[in-house]
């Protein structure tokens, strides 16, 4: 959306991103706070992820790098139903440190999507601005067509 207002040279459109990026940011704050346990949110909380409706797991818990997954039958009977049951092995990195750092680098990005919005809005309206809306590029000002014509053109008077 900030690329296509900056080809388009529509401010509202780049405007919209930077306001946008603002939650964005927010919600990466969150997922950190959340994966490293900030406070009294947990990631072994169902009820601040999905509202207690299910189990939910990253997937870079069993996608992460090095992680071999290996499906243990049978499921302890605790487990729900239709849940696939999991053991991990040779993780390199905990998922919930993947998840920091995945959030630190949308972070990362959104401040510097932030910054260009700001500067890009800003070139926008100086080049605005600058812009000779009478005369066009003309700085000696607004000059009359030439008339190519020899007609004379008369008002027209009708009576009623």
């Amino acid at each position: 959306m900030g690329l296509f207002g900056t080809v388009q040279y529509r401010p509202s459109y780049v405007t919209g991103y930077a306001v946008w990026l603002v939650p964005w940011v927010t919600w990466n704050v969150f997922i950190i706070c959340f994966y490293l346990g900030v406070g009294d949110l947990s990631k072994d909380a169902d009820l601040v992820m999905t509202f207690n409706t299910s189990m939910h797991r990253s997937w870079w818990m069993e996608n992460g790098p090095g992680c071999r997954v290996t499906l243990v039958t049978p499921a302890p009977p605790w487990a729900p139903e239709g849940h696939r049951y999991i053991s991990l092995s040779g993780c390199l990195l905990e998922y919930r440190y993947v998840e920091v750092a995945h959030s630190g680098l949308h972070i990362t990005l959104a401040l510097a999507g932030f910054i260009s919005a700001c500067y890009v809005v800003k070139l926008i309206a100086e080049e605005e601005d600058s812009f000779d809306f009478i005369g066009g590029f003309d700085s000696y000002g607004y000059q009359r067509p030439q008339k190519t014509s020899n007609l004379q053109l008369q008002p027209l008077y009708l009576s009623k």
